[in-house]
């Protein structure tokens, strides 16, 4: 069982990270501090590990970017719920002849949105060539049956679009029909993707309907490529990870012998 006393603290890292720690391994024990329960007032965890108050409150907020711990505005700090997410999202994509399709199926909300714009930020850095000009699709998603909500952007850079004109025309296409306009015009297609969370944004928890106690997204990146390894498309997709999780088939690839 965790230690719960100050001796469990050593001078080997930040005491705030220390104490997170044996926290977190309660937590885990689920003893002492099963899901929903509240955690020890900052007066009482205080007393208990002989640590300051700035120390305590940094702790907790370690807790609460594991996800291991919710803060109620008066109320104090409980243990996460661990509940199951509503949907899992399948982002294997499959092969059917000659058509790419998505392993699971989103609906659209909302038509989508198409602008101009310049790539920038993580997106500028996927397609890894400079500034360069744009066409997004902006489209809210949903799961048909537990109503789960996602944003999607498609970006396509002007130089593949003036190479495949069938993009500047249907830049609102669904990823799998510019799947099929990029195949059409002779190109090899791969992907790959990318995934990584923040905290939500006021805008963001608002679209995707977040739990009061969620405050994290996940963020995908997936990666259209040719042949050469040239970028084609990037596909940025955000959702709540208490309403859903991803899931990806695992396949062996062979290296490419120099």
């Amino acid at each position: 069982m965790p230690s719960t006393s100050a001796d469990a603290l050593q001078p080997k890292q930040p005491l705030y990270r220390q104490l997170a720690g044996i926290l977190a391994s309660a937590i885990a024990a689920g003893e002492e501090y099963p899901p929903g329960s509240q955690l020890p007032s900052e007066t009482e965890l205080e007393e208990r590990y002989q640590v300051s108050r700035s120390t305590v409150r940094q702790a907790v907020a370690e807790l609460r970017r594991m996800g291991l711990a919710v803060s109620r505005h008066g109320k104090g700090t409980y243990v996460r719920e661990q509940a199951a997410p509503a949907v899992v999202i399948k982002r294997t994509l499959i092969r059917r002849g000659k058509q790419v399709l998505m392993g699971h199926h989103l609906d659209e909300a909302e038509e989508a949105t198409v602008t101009r714009d310049h790539a920038s930020g993580d997106v500028e850095a996927l397609f890894a060539r400079g500034p360069i000009h744009t066409l997004t699709a902006d489209r809210l998603l949903t799961d048909p049956e537990t109503g789960v909500r996602a944003t999607h952007r498609t970006t396509i850079p002007f130089d593949v679009a003036d190479e495949v004109p069938a993009l500047a025309e249907q830049p609102d296409a669904s990823p799998t029909e510019l799947y099929g306009i990029l195949a059409q015009a002779g190109l090899t297609l791969t992907w790959w993707e990318t995934v990584d969370a923040r905290t939500a944004r006021p805008d963001e928890r608002a679209a995707l309907h977040m739990p009061d106690d969620a405050d994290t997204i996940l963020i995908t990146h997936r990666v259209t490529e040719d042949q050469d390894g040239r970028v084609l498309l990037v596909e940025e997709m955000r959702t709540s990870p208490a309403r859903a999780r991803l899931a990806y088939r695992i396949t062996p690839t062979t290296p490419k012998r120099g």
